[in-house]
């Protein structure tokens, strides 16, 4: 029996490295040709921007977060908010600074009505060379202070909706990052497969020209293989989308190509629900909003009651002209107190509008209250059933190694089938892919819970498990 297995794996050592000979029938490669004629021809799939040397940057995920927070439009967009709404307050301070216009022009009038001393209708030639108007608001009883009050309130509105964008902007990142290298993953697990159908395939081969087994495990075999290579291209193309996402959100789509540094990996955390929600207390920017949104409603209801106020202010003006640009010059000064034209009516349902817009904000902070504490706590028993997840997954791939290392021997000295080799490998596989789907999941279940506490979480500790060891 020891001979026997020795020579067996002679043989496949021979047949791996082609030197048996033809044994039997010989496949015609022009009606069967073998799977790596078939398959198309692989290209460089990174696309490189400037120069004709490629250039290679080492990414990491704190290398991702830097230029998304440097280059994703919307943080840019809502960047440009902030700078719009400091505007609008000085717009709004400007009530208080004076107003300065001059005028100059020439009219000619003539008369409707005949002059009674001369029985003829008079015309007149009116020159301004300049008429300077001055006017200074004094005081307008606090309307000026509740309109800053507002553009204040729409401006730290603003400012935290930067924020908001930013955490969105970083959890993206993340997740993205996360999926990259869960894709690298895939494509490994895919190679290696690839890989191990070739050495059944060789092996196949070895005992069909050896007279052991029949030309159909041959053809199981070599289907095997093609089937294997087939889900190989469809994981590098994976790859290459997780990697054109990526550089989606960093708001860098034509980056030049680069070498990811980390790996998928395991950090747990120790954070309750309790503590979750008193971070978000602070932290979540959307609570902070939907506080400042029922302010500025309440802000917006004191203005309107003050539509009647009058406006107290001083004015001077100075004008050079008469019948001809400079026969004559005048000036006036005054001070008034202006009151607006009054619609009681109109006043009336404005405040009531006011009134009830100020009542459906402190309805939404509710909302928005209930919404935020929702999301905590589906992120948080997400990331708990992951984490839940991973001795299990680690177990099955684990269990499936031993079974396909079992397998293995097995067809080794014959006593094994293509078929059952083949389900012991897809377990082994899909085994793995499991594992890693779960890892990614946990990492992407981790951001989401501090994207919703609006704070990274410091894990307990940075672990990575090589299966493959």
């Amino acid at each position: 029996m020891f001979k026997k297995i020795l020579l067996l794996n002679l043989i496949i050592l021979l047949g791996s490295l082609g030197f048996c000979a033809d044994i039997g029938n010989t496949i015609k490669e022009d009606e069967y040709p073998h799977a790596d004629a078939v398959l198309p021809q692989k290209t460089d799939s990174n696309f490189i921007i400037q120069g004709g040397v490629e250039k290679n940057i080492d990414m990491t995920l704190d290398r991702c977060l830097e230029l998304a927070l440097g280059n994703n439009p919307q943080i840019n967009s809502a960047f440009h908010d902030i700078l719009a709404s400091d505007s609008r307050i000085k717009q709004v301070w400007s009530n208080y600074f004076p107003k300065v216009s001059w005028q100059t022009g020439y009219t000619r009038i003539r008369q409707l009505q005949l002059s009674d001393a001369l029985g003829q209708n008079l015309t007149f030639n009116y020159y301004v060379l300049g008429q300077i108007t001055l006017q200074q608001m004094l005081y307008d009883f606090g309307v000026t202070q509740n309109q800053a009050t507002i553009r204040r309130l729409d401006y730290e509105g603003y400012k935290t909706t930067l924020a908001a964008t930013i955490n969105d902007v970083i959890y993206q990142t993340k997740d993205a990052y996360y999926n990259l290298l869960y894709t690298f993953e895939n494509r490994r697990v895919a190679q290696d497969t690839v890989d191990k159908f070739e050495l059944f395939y060789n092996q196949a081969k070895a005992f069909y020209e050896i007279g052991m087994n029949p030309k159909v495990d041959v053809t199981i075999a070599e289907a095997n293989l093609s089937d294997a290579k087939l889900k190989y291209i469809q994981a590098d193309n994976a790859v290459n989308l997780a990697v054109a996402r990526l550089n989606n959100v960093m708001g860098v789509p034509f980056i030049d190509k680069y070498n990811v540094q980390d790996k998928l990996r395991y950090q747990p955390v120790d954070i309750s629900f309790e503590q979750a929600i008193e971070i978000a207390r602070d932290a979540r920017p959307e609570l902070k909003l939907a506080e400042l949104k029922v302010e500025t409603a309440n802000q917006t209801l004191k203005l309107v009651k003050k539509s009647y106020y009058p406006t107290l202010s001083v004015e001077g003006q100075l004008q050079i002209g008469g019948k001809s640009w400079t026969s004559n010059h005048g000036y006036n000064i005054g001070g008034y107190l202006n009151f607006p034209t009054v619609n009681g009516m109109l006043i009336k349902n404005e405040i009531s509008e006011a009134r009830y817009l100020y009542d459906k904000e402190i309805a939404n902070a509710k909302n928005t209250q209930n919404t935020i504490y929702l999301e905590i706590q589906n992120a948080f028993l997400t990331l708990q059933e992951k984490k839940n997840q991973m001795p299990v997954a680690l177990l099955q791939v684990k269990q499936a190694k031993e079974n396909y290392e079992l397998s293995y021997g097995r067809y080794r000295v014959g006593e094994a089938s293509p078929t059952e080799l083949k389900d012991a490998q897809i377990l082994y596989q899909n085994a793995q892919l499991n594992y890693y789907n779960a890892l990614y999941q946990y990492n992407s279940a981790k951001a989401q819970l501090e994207k919703s506490i609006g704070k990274n979480i410091n894990p307990e500790n940075d672990e990575i498990i090589e299966l493959n060891s």
